[in-house]
């Protein structure tokens, strides 16, 4: 009976431990949704795909640092389309301002190189890296913008926790104007990064990732 005993011990410890996970599979980040659109618009995504910045400027960036110095020199904002590119006039409801549908336009910077650091399928430790960045908050939103179009809607709180206090500003409309820095009080409402971001996804991306 002892020797039963003793034989079991150490198959019931393997079952209350089960094999940890490697560095690199604890660093993998699974993508949600339709993975061959990255839950964009359509209209964007096709925009996105046939545009020569993307074929040829970006075709030639292959590393994570390499697009994440792009978007430090390029992005100026975060609306789907360059100002006054797209012909809305005469069409209402969802197929006119920045709903994303409708007659097309010049897509912008932003949402290209959103677009290729999908390509690149970012690792936990890279999307980190993008939240924290210190360089340019259009780096740390396109960061948000990523885990918002990949990433499933029950785990953006955890992500999106330790930022929902933080102060750091950002014009997201291309041209400027959402935010006026002529025109402040001396004590402001700040509107914090994140709800920028959503703000973003919902108004000028014409899709929302949680219905893909």
């Amino acid at each position: 009976m002892e020797s039963e005993y003793y034989d079991d011990e150490p198959q019931q410890q393997q079952q209350q431990n089960p094999p940890k996970k490697s560095a690199k599979q604890n660093n993998a980040l699974p993508l949600w949704g339709n993975e061959s659109t990255m839950n964009l618009n359509p209209l964007i995504l096709a925009n996105i795909q046939g545009s020569s910045y993307f074929k040829v400027s970006l075709f030639k960036l292959k590393t994570y640092h390499e697009v994440v110095d792009e978007i430090y020199y390029q992005v100026k904002h975060l609306e789907p389309w360059e100002r006054g590119s797209r012909k809305t006039s005469g069409q209402t409801g969802m197929c006119g301002g920045v709903r994303g549908v409708g007659a097309g336009g010049i897509v912008s910077t932003a949402f290209c190189l959103l677009y290729k650091l999908y390509t690149l399928r970012l690792t936990r430790k890279q999307v980190n890296g993008l939240l924290t960045h210190g360089d340019s908050p259009y780096i740390r939103a396109l960061g948000f913008m990523y885990l918002r179009f990949t990433q499933p809607p029950a785990d953006l709180y955890d992500w999106y926790e330790p930022y929902l206090l933080d102060e750091e500003e950002i014009d997201v409309k291309a041209g400027g104007g959402q935010v006026d820095y002529d025109n402040r009080t001396d004590d402001p409402p700040v509107v914090d990064q994140v709800g920028l971001v959503f703000h973003v996804v919902s108004a000028y991306s014409g899709t929302n990732p949680e219905a893909e």
